[in-house]
């Protein structure tokens, strides 16, 4: 299996060489601002499987905690994964070429989406984190 992505202006390229797990989509406000949109839609990539195949080094960092971090492109501003300790932790689904094989499995922070947002699909929807098992 091989997976590649980038962003909108094509500087940045990656590929995911395992399949991606746990697909979510955050309604939260400071995900409809990174996203752009009503929330994020997200998936982790398994340890070992993603690299930079051109332009890593155009990639600009947001630190959204300790330890944590947002990766975009620093031409077009494309929102294109998520870091955690300077390595790549999941990748943002609109960032993928085609079909990134994972569906949404959760909708996050559903308490506080936009009022104009209307979630679609059998998901299942928890107001803020979900239960820890």
């Amino acid at each position: 299996m091989l997976l590649t992505g980038g962003c909108f202006c094509g500087q940045i390229r990656y590929e995911i060489t395992a399949p991606l797990v746990g697909a979510r989509s955050c309604h939260c406000s400071k995900c409809r601002k990174v996203f752009s949109g009503a929330g994020s839609a997200y998936a982790e990539v398994q340890p070992g499987s993603f690299a930079w195949t051109s332009g890593g080094e155009k990639l600009t960092e947001y630190s959204t905690m300790p330890g944590w971090a947002l990766g975009f492109c620093g031409t077009c501003g494309s929102s294109l994964c998520g870091l955690h300790d300077g390595s790549v932790h999941g990748v943002t689904l609109g960032s993928v070429d085609g079909d990134p094989g994972v569906q949404i499995g959760m909708h996050l922070f559903v308490g506080s989406k936009a009022p104009w947002d209307h979630i679609g699909g059998d998901a299942p929807q928890y107001s803020e984190y979900p239960p820890v098992d």
